[in-house]
């Protein structure tokens, strides 16, 4: 049909014959015209079960066929996690799996408050609930920063990779070591008082840290980020099995890229996350025994405090701690938080 168009008006002149160019084009690629490129980038590594569920999402995303293309970058390749928050604040980054950290509004800190969650059934109620205290906060100080919550990751707890062995690791003695620890006063306040001297480090570096011995260690893993990270490498030596924090990566988005997107679009890349979210959470409630025998044939050992002893812990820590978080994220948000736990 085209070709016969272009027939009758080579007759018509070169006018024409420029206009009919013009036509088989515009009919020939109006979705490119249209698609939009999008990055999504992580801080775990490439072979980390986080970083397979990223591409999961942007493979259902592009399948969806709404004019989305996602290009995914996993292993801190666009920056560490503190960079990418800033990254998407300004729009160059689209999505985000990493954790939140709290160098741009203290009310994050939440996301590293020692002992606020101990087991799975109540990282389910407090973290995964859209309508807990805890996500609702999380979501409002993300939109002040043009940020959209999608979704949170609870991938286990954030325990202590170790080279060296804390021979008193089920007291609050001191350990004379020193640990790294992440952009948090309340994460260093805790390693603090169950004995350790501590080194605030980004993620990105804890790796070379700990392997030339310029820290003792990191509080900073799960078992499988420590097999994945550590283990496999041949770094470390020991994993203590404190159960303080939560290890926690979160969906986030651009509102500026939300905005950008049609209703057809955020529908998709909403179920998409949500989809990824649901099974992220129960492959690493699955596999969170499997990884610890995989760091012990790996040569680690695992370091537990009894229940007894895990009980004292938490009870020192929150006596200590959870009375100063209030200056940090403010009393309303710990009323809030201390309210919906109860």
């Amino acid at each position: 049909m085209m070709s016969k168009i272009k027939t009758t008006l080579h007759a018509l002149g070169p006018m024409c014959l420029g206009l009919a160019s013009m036509v088989s084009l515009g009919v020939a690629s109006p979705a490119m015209a249209d698609t939009l490129r999008l990055k999504l980038a992580g801080t775990l590594p490439v072979e980390h079960q986080g970083t397979t569920i990223m591409k999961q999402i942007a493979e259902e995303i592009e399948a969806a066929d709404v004019g989305l293309k996602v290009s995914v970058f996993p292993a801190n390749q666009l920056g560490s996690g503190e960079q990418l928050l800033e990254s998407a604040i300004r729009g160059n980054i689209d999505f985000v799996m990493g954790f939140i950290y709290s160098h741009k509004d203290p009310a994050f800190e939440i996301n590293s408050m020692p002992y606020l969650v101990s087991s799975w059934d109540e990282m389910e109620k407090t973290v995964r609930n859209p309508d807990s205290a805890f996500n609702q906060i999380i979501g409002e100080h993300l939109a002040k920063l043009g940020l959209r919550m999608i979704a949170n990751n609870p991938e286990g707890f954030s325990n202590l990779v170790a080279q060296k062995r804390p021979e008193n690791f089920a007291s609050t003695d001191s350990k004379d070591m020193n640990i790294r620890v992440w952009s948090s006063n309340a994460v260093k306040d805790t390693m603090q008082a169950l004995g350790f001297n501590t080194t605030t480090m980004a993620y990105a570096e804890i790796f070379a840290a700990v392997q030339s011995g310029v820290v003792d260690g990191a509080i900073c893993c799960t078992k499988q980020s420590a097999h994945a990270i550590f283990a496999k490498s041949g770094v470390g030596k020991y994993f203590v099995d404190y159960n303080a924090f939560m290890e926690l990566s979160t969906f986030y988005g651009s509102q500026k890229t939300w905005d950008k997107m049609n209703d057809a679009q955020r529908e998709v890349v909403q179920a998409a996350f949500d989809k990824g979210a649901d099974e992220y959470f129960a492959w690493n409630k699955a596999n969170d025994e499997a990884y610890a025998k995989k760091l012990v044939d790996a040569g680690y050992e695992i370091l537990t405090p009894t229940p007894e002893q895990r009980d004292k812990l938490r009870d020192h820590v929150r006596e200590a701690i959870w009375p100063g978080m209030a200056e940090v994220v403010g009393q309303e948000v710990l009323d809030r938080l201390q309210k919906d736990l109860k």
